[in-house]
């Protein structure tokens, strides 16, 4: 009767610990990753593409960087496009002013690939 009770304790003792251990590796724990600034570029960068380019389905985009000025400086991207006929990139660079973030200008540049 000992025996049994000591094993018994001890199967539970056992299914406590495992089940916590277990709780451990069944919770996905998520990263969040801070949002880059340049996040907000490179949606104005997508909506003025597709402006100009209605009939092409962006597939792809990639920042390039920032060219920093003392008053203005530029985002560039570079976004694959796929319509009908062609794949195609698009390099658009979006001049801003530092102070007031307001856009200058924008200028698109097509490449084969």
């Amino acid at each position: 009767m000992k025996r049994l009770l000591i094993s018994l304790l001890v199967t539970l003792l056992f299914c406590s610990v495992s089940g916590e251990q277990l709780n451990v590796f069944t919770h996905a724990y998520a990263q969040q990753k801070p949002i880059p600034p340049y996040a907000k570029w490179g949606e104005f960068a997508m909506k003025k593409t597709e402006e100009r380019y209605p009939n092409a389905k962006i597939i792809d985009y990639l920042h390039i960087g920032r060219t920093p000025g003392p008053q203005t400086s530029t985002e560039k991207f570079k976004l694959w496009l796929k319509d009908n006929q062609k794949e195609f990139g698009v390099f658009i660079n979006i001049e801003f002013n530092n102070e007031t973030q307001k856009v200058i200008n924008v200028t698109f540049k097509e490449t084969p690939k």
